[in-house]
């Protein structure tokens, strides 16, 4: 966190974190995603001196959070499968389609 960070900024940098370490992150993934995460929200809400366009106009990450998560109307997308399939070792996944993944994870 870069000095002089809000203590609500601070506090949402630790569960961004803790969150994405449950999720089975590796302990740096996490803190990057945090940081990536927090720092956007600092630019979005000018609490930062230098802001990337995106940072400002695209779609805040609180709602981006819920977008193509694990339980839309078509569920996770093939990457999402495919890489929680990587994760677990499955054997032939790469030949693997949509369909195929999803049965062979169990869903």
């Amino acid at each position: 966190m870069p000095r002089g960070s809000s203590p609500k900024r601070e506090r949402q940098y630790e569960h961004i974190k803790d969150s994405a370490l449950e999720r089975g992150e590796s302990e740096k993934r996490a803190k990057e995603i945090a940081a990536r995460t927090v720092n956007k929200e600092r630019a979005r809400h000018g609490e930062s001196r230098t802001a990337s366009r995106s940072s400002t106009h695209d779609v805040s990450s609180g709602h981006r959070g819920g977008k193509r998560s694990h339980s839309g109307a078509q569920g996770p997308t093939y990457d999402q499968l495919y890489n929680e399939a990587k994760h677990r070792n499955i054997k032939g996944r790469s030949k693997m389609n949509k369909k195929q993944l999803e049965h062979a994870l169990g869903r």
